[in-house]
């Protein structure tokens, strides 16, 4: 299978054998210089990397493109998506919440400011939540419900500092008062958006 999105490409196998699957790779890798150069197109293999899922605890025999090694890894990133060998998307969940807590410690000035509530709403959803909750129909599911709590947490540290609400008010109440939904309904609303559109024509 060959995933494609603007530069960046992706090739998947499947097989209960992880040699066998291995076979499988390099037998694409053999005919790739053959189609790039029919279409005059190159590849990075340093920025070329194999990851095999699974509980294989013995590495197969490494690959090999246009005669360099390609190397094994734990986990890897397409898409700006972290996928690591369990597919527990831990390496992701990490990476999200980090990139939350960096935005948020961005807009802390405007805490202090005079704006309306909506607008601070605003600016918690498309600065914040937009971190937390991108590309996330495709690899939240995979997710543990502990990581999914963790995911929730940082909207509602968020949520908590815009409102200036103290400690005792609970956070769905928070929540509900500012009419937001939790990360995983919206998530849920993004899938389905992701999945009609899909359904509804299959090359837009």
């Amino acid at each position: 299978m060959l995933g494609l999105y603007a530069d960046d490409s992706a090739y998947f196998t499947l097989s209960r054998r992880a040699d066998l699957a291995v076979k499988m790779i390099q037998y694409v890798f053999d005919l790739l210089p053959e189609f790039l150069d029919k279409w005059r197109m190159a590849v990075n293999v340093s920025k070329t990397a194999a990851l095999l899922t699974g509980c294989q605890r013995i590495m197969p025999n490494q690959l090999r493109l246009i005669g360099q090694t390609v190397e094994w890894r734990t986990c890897v990133r397409y898409l700006s998506v972290h996928i690591d060998r369990s597919l527990r998307m831990i390496s992701q969940m990490d990476y999200v919440i980090q990139m939350s807590r960096t935005a948020r410690a961005k807009v802390r000035p405007i805490l202090a400011s005079r704006l309306p509530i909506t607008t601070k709403i605003v600016i918690l959803k498309s600065y914040i939540c937009s971190r937390l909750n991108y590309t996330a129909p495709a690899w939240y599911a995979l997710c543990s419900e502990l990581q999914r709590q963790r995911l929730q947490a940082q909207q509602n540290i968020g949520l908590r500092m815009f409102a200036g609400a103290g400690w005792y008010v609970k956070n769905d109440v928070i929540a509900r008062d500012l009419k937001v939904a939790t990360l995983e309904d919206f998530i849920k609303v993004l899938a389905r958006r992701a999945f009609s559109h899909a359904d509804a024509d299959l090359y837009t």
